[in-house]
C-alpha cells in the first residue's frame, strides 16, 4: 500500500509533485541526505508519535530530535515514538517510508518549527527509495494542521 498510497495520494493533490526514486536507500537522515546530495537538515522525517492519548504524526527536520520538555508543555505530555507495528497499521506506511502522503488513518499532522529552517525540503515517499522536493510552506499547506515546537537540534542537547 504504501508506495502506491503515497504516489496516488500525490496524484490527486499535488500532480506537479514527483515522487524521487533512487537506487539507494532513503530509510535514514543520513542515507537519504546521501542518495539525494543534501544536508540532513532538509530530510524532513515524520515520525508516529503519542503524547498520553493524542497520536500524530510530527514532520521536524532530519538532524532534530524530540525535546520531551518542549512536548510536555505543547500536549502536555512526554512524547512516545510508536513502535514499528503500530506505525505501519496506522499510517500505511514502514518505518523508513513514513511520510504524511496517502495515510492509512486520518491522523493530525504536525511541522515542527525546526522545519522553517529551509525553504525545500525532503520527505519520504512512503518507500525506502523514494522522496518528495517540496517547499516548507507548500508541505505546511497540504498536510498540516499546524506548527508546533517540540524538537531541538543535536546541538542544543545538554552535553553528558
Amino acid at each position: 500500500m504504501s508506495l502506491e498510497s503515497a504516489r496516488a495520494w500525490l496524484a490527486e493533490h499535488a500532480p506537479d509533485l514527483p515522487l524521487i526514486e533512487v537506487e539507494e536507500s532513503t530509510a535514514t537522515v543520513e542515507t537519504a541526505a546521501k542518495a539525494l546530495g543534501v544536508e540532513p537538515g532538509r530530510i524532513a522525517k515524520t515520525l508516529a508519535v503519542r503524547t498520553g492519548d493524542h497520536t500524530f504524526l510530527l514532520v521536524a527536520r532530519g538532524d532534530a530530535r524530540l525535546d520531551n520538555g518542549k512536548s510536555k508543555q505543547e500536549f502536555g505530555a512526554r512524547p512516545r515514538m510508536l513502535g514499528p507495528d503500530e506505525t505501519f497499521e496506522l499510517t500505511g506506511h514502514r518505518v523508513g517510508g513514513v511520510c504524511p502522503f496517502g495515510l492509512a488513518t486520518d491522523l493530525p499532522v504536525y511541522l515542527d518549527l525546526s522545519l522553517k529552517a529551509f525553504d525545500v525540503v525532503y520527505p519520504a515517499g512512503g518507500s525506502l527509495n523514494t522522496s518528495v522536493e517540496v517547499s516548507t510552506d507548500r508541505l505546511f499547506e497540504l498536510v498540516a494542521d499546524r506548527w508546533v515546537d517540540i524538537t531541538k537540534l543535536r546541538e542544543e542537547a545538554p552535553e553528558a
